[in-house]
């Protein structure tokens, strides 16, 4: 079964890096909740998971509340706030961008990497390591910040596309209100996955488990894994 399977692939990575136990994001959405209810059933109390306010929607804050309560998974929260605003104007200071989409793009990304910084002084301060919350979709076609929420150790459901992962939160326990939330990052106001990557998951699992797209689907599919090539492969380094 796909849970044991995870749950003990999990146990096996971390014993082998000789860690004790796993740190996650919990951002109030279907992936890192099904990521915490996996490291809770491997690991018992040794988890801990984050929720990392920066500029947030109280609701995705109430989302992963609710998460952390329902599935018993211990839980601190870190605001972030604070210093994305400290960061941010000393950026500016230097470089004002004058497109106001590059603009959102930029500054959003200086969130996950906030976040990636926090969860690695704790999982070192723990002894634990860092659990990714990126599902297949998302790695595939380069839908993540690069040493943002790229930026982990392991990634117990990246093999999965997003209906997969729906079905395992059936089966975990997670709350309805959360499988059937509208996908986002949350990085900023409105944002949706589907809207930002300009393709809807069902097309997207269909691609990747099948193969299969119109012509349109296909081309934009394989135009994104081009482009983001980048995220999934280590610097490259010159032979000499």
């Amino acid at each position: 079964m796909v849970v044991d399977l995870l749950t003990e692939w999990l146990k096996t990575r971390v014993q082998e890096a000789g860690a004790q136990g796993v740190v996650f994001g919990l951002s109030g959405g279907i992936d890192s909740a099904v990521v915490g209810a996996l490291s809770r059933r491997a690991f018992g109390d040794d988890v801990l998971g984050i929720i990392m306010p920066c500029q947030s929607s109280v609701q995705d804050m109430l989302d992963a509340k609710l998460v952390a309560d329902e599935l018993s998974i211990p839980c601190i929260m870190v605001e972030l706030d604070d210093a994305y605003q400290l960061l941010l104007g000393q950026y500016e200071a230097f470089v004002k961008i004058g497109n106001e989409e590059k603009a959102r793009q930029v500054k959003g990304n200086i969130k996950p990497r906030l976040r990636m910084i926090t969860l690695y002084y704790f999982a070192q301060a723990l002894g634990y390591l860092v659990v990714g919350t990126s599902n297949r979709d998302e790695l595939e076609v380069g839908y993540f910040t690069k040493y943002g929420d790229g930026g982990v150790d392991l990634m117990p459901i990246g093999a999965l596309v997003k209906s997969q992962v729906r079905e395992l939160a059936k089966f975990l326990g997670v709350p309805e209100c959360i499988i059937n939330k509208v996908p986002s990052a949350g990085l900023y106001e409105n944002q949706t996955d589907e809207a930002e990557m300009g393709i809807r998951y069902e097309d997207l699992d269909r691609y990747l488990l099948t193969g299969e797209g119109t012509d349109e689907i296909v081309r934009k599919i394989r135009t994104m894994q081009k482009l983001s090539e980048h995220k999934r492969r280590l610097p490259p380094i010159p032979e000499l």
